[in-house]
C-alpha cells in the first residue's frame, strides 16, 4: 500500500454488478447459489432458489444519495419532520462500479486510500446458512470477480477486503491461501455464529477455526467484520413474532432495539471467551459500521465473568480489547469516552461511503474530532488504519 499523508476512509462500499456471484461460480451451484432474476422490468435477486429481500434493487439504479439519511442517524431531525422524506435516490454514478473513477473521486474528496466493503454481499451467508457448499462456492466466486472489478490493493489505494466464511474450515484455509497468493491486504468476514452442518452453528473461537486464525495471524492480514445480515433479525422474528422485512422504514422497530449491537458484541465476546486471541496474540480484527457504544457494555459483562470464573481469563479482558480490536465509531456517538475506553490508537475513520446512511463527504469526520489535538487527529484519520493493516506510517 501506497503511505501518503492523506486520510484513510476505513469503510468505503462499492454497488456489485449483477455478476458478482455468477460470473465465476461454478455451474453445479447455479441453482444454489445467489443469481439474478428478471421479473417484467424489475430485477430480483434469488439466494438458494428463494427471492431474497436484503437489496430490494440489486441493479443499484436508481441507487440512495450519499449521506440522506445521515441526519436522521444524528438525531438531527425535528419531531414534525417524517423520517422516510429523507429518502433521495439518483442515477448509479460511474465511480460505484468503476475503480479507476473511484480513484479521481477520491483525489476529489480528499482520501488517500480506502477499505472496500461489499454492499448486496453482506446477507448472502445467512441466507446460504443451510448450504454450507453453496456458501462456500458462492463466496468464492465473489472473491474472482471482486479482484477482476476491483482488485485487492488497486494502486495502493483501494484495499477490496474479500468475504470469507468459516463454515467449512478446510475450504476457508484453502481459500484463503489463494487470496494471500494474489496479494490480499484485508478479509472480512460476518459478524455472527458460524453456520454448521444440519442447522446447527459455531463459535467464531471454536478450536477448528485455529488454522485460519494462524494462517491470518501469520501473514498479517487483519479481519474486518463488518455490519451485515447476522441472522438476528430472524431470530427477533422468531422469538417475539415479529416480520423479517428488511429494508429503509419495514419491520418493528422493537426488532432494532433488541437486536442493536448484538451481533458485534457477541463475535468479539465469543473471540475472547473461548480463546482465539489468547491462542493467536498476533490476530488483529477491525469492527467495522458497528458503531462503539457496544464496546462499554461488552467489557462490563467480561469483566463480571472473569471474576465469575478467572481460569478462563489470562488477563483483563479490555486489555485483550485494546491490543486485539480496532472500530469504526458511530457519529453521533461519544469519540473522547471511546478513546478513554479503548485508547486513541483503536479508533478508525469511517465514513460509509457512498451509503445513504453515511457521510455525504468523508472528510466530514474529521469535524467530530474538535476534541482531540492534531496528532490524535492524524491517528484516527490516517496512521490507525496503517496500523490495523500492518503499514508504517
Amino acid at each position: 500500500m501506497v503511505v501518503t499523508s492523506q486520510p484513510i476512509d476505513a469503510d468505503n462500499h462499492y454497488y456489485e454488478a449483477l455478476d458478482a456471484f455468477t460470473r465465476h461460480l461454478d455451474p453445479n451451484f447455479r441453482e444454489r447459489g445467489v443469481r439474478p432474476v428478471q421479473e417484467g422490468k424489475r430485477v430480483r435477486m434469488l439466494i438458494g432458489g428463494k427471492v431474497n429481500t436484503f437489496i430490494p434493487n440489486p441493479t443499484f439504479n436508481p441507487i440512495i444519495v450519499p449521506g440522506c439519511l445521515d441526519p436522521l442517524f444524528r438525531g438531527q431531525i425535528s419531531e414534525d419532520i417524517d423520517p422516510r422524506t429523507l429518502m433521495q435516490v439518483e442515477p448509479l454514478r460511474p465511480e460505484y462500479g468503476d475503480r479507476d473513477r473511484r480513484i479521481q473521486v477520491m483525489d476529489e474528496q480528499g482520501l488517500g486510500g480506502a477499505l472496500l466493503f461489499p454492499t448486496l454481499g453482506c446477507g448472502v451467508e445467512e441466507a446460504l446458512r443451510n448450504d454450507i457448499p453453496a456458501t462456500m462456492a458462492s463466496l468464492s466466486a465473489f472473491n474472482r470477480w471482486l479482484e477482476d472489478d476491483w482488485g485487492f490493493d488497486y494502486q495502493g489505494r483501494l484495499l477490496a477486503a474479500p468475504m470469507l466464511s468459516l463454515a467449512d474450515p478446510d475450504a476457508a484455509l484453502a481459500e484463503i491461501e489463494v487470496l494471500l497468493d494474489r496479494g490480499v491486504r484485508i478479509v472480512h468476514m460476518r459478524p455472527a455464529p458460524v453456520p454448521a452442518p444440519n442447522g446447527t452453528s459455531r463459535s467464531l473461537g471454536d478450536p477448528s477455526h485455529d488454522p485460519i486464525w494462524a494462517r491470518l495471524a501469520e501473514a498479517g492480514v487483519p479481519v474486518a467484520f463488518h455490519l451485515g445480515d447476522s441472522g438476528y433479525d430472524a431470530r427477533f422474528a422468531s422469538a417475539w413474532g415479529a416480520s423479517e422485512q428488511f429494508g429503509f422504514g419495514k419491520g418493528d422497530p422493537l426488532g432494532r432495539v433488541i437486536v442493536s449491537d448484538r451481533a458485534i458484541q457477541d463475535t468479539v465476546a465469543s473471540l475472547v471467551v473461548h480463546g482465539a486471541f489468547q491462542r493467536h496474540p498476533k490476530l488483529r480484527i477491525a469492527s467495522i459500521e458497528n458503531g462503539s457504544d457496544w464496546i462499554k457494555v461488552l467489557v462490563k459483562h467480561l469483566r463480571k465473568q472473569a471474576n465469575q470464573t478467572p481460569w478462563v481469563f489470562t488477563e483483563d479482558p479490555l486489555d485483550t480489547i485494546r491490543r486485539h480490536v480496532w472500530v469504526t465509531p458511530y457519529m453521533e456517538e461519544d469519540f473522547e469516552a471511546l478513546a478513554e475506553l479503548i485508547g486513541h490508537d483503536r479508533i478508525l475513520f469511517g465514513s460509509d461511503w457512498p451509503h445513504g446512511e453515511g457521510l455525504a463527504q468523508p472528510l466530514d469526520f474529521a469535524k467530530e474530532l474538535g476534541g482531540f489535538d492534531e496528532a490524535t487527529t492524524q491517528l484516527i484519520m490516517r496512521d490507525n488504519c496503517l496500523d490495523l493493516l500492518g503499514v508504517s506510517s
